[in-house]
């Protein structure tokens, strides 16, 4: 895989604290940081999925989870699921 990848995150809405159901970063700031990290470019795409996060590289998904599962957040070095997205990123090619 080439060093520096184009990542397409894709979520959509989910019910948080307020009880209201809406687009938020805040469970993806730990996913941003580790994939940034590596040195990736990360673009963020809203979707009509409710609850949904999709990793996008190279026009293929390469990751799926529900956004309530991904830590609050943070820097994402203590979060399993973001662990596996940068796998999955790294496997891409």
């Amino acid at each position: 895989m080439p060093e520096k990848a184009l990542v397409t995150v894709r979520f959509g809405p989910y019910l948080n604290c307020s009880g209201a159901v809406d687009h938020r970063v805040s469970r993806l700031q730990g996913l941003r940081a580790v994939l940034t990290a590596d040195g990736h470019k990360v673009f963020l795409e809203e979707i009509p999925d409710r609850n949904s996060v999709e990793l996008v590289v190279n026009g293929e998904t390469v990751f799926q989870c529900n956004i309530n599962q991904l830590d609050f957040g943070g820097d994402g070095l203590l979060d399993p699921l973001c662990e596996e997205a940068r796998k999955a990123v790294l496997r891409a090619y």
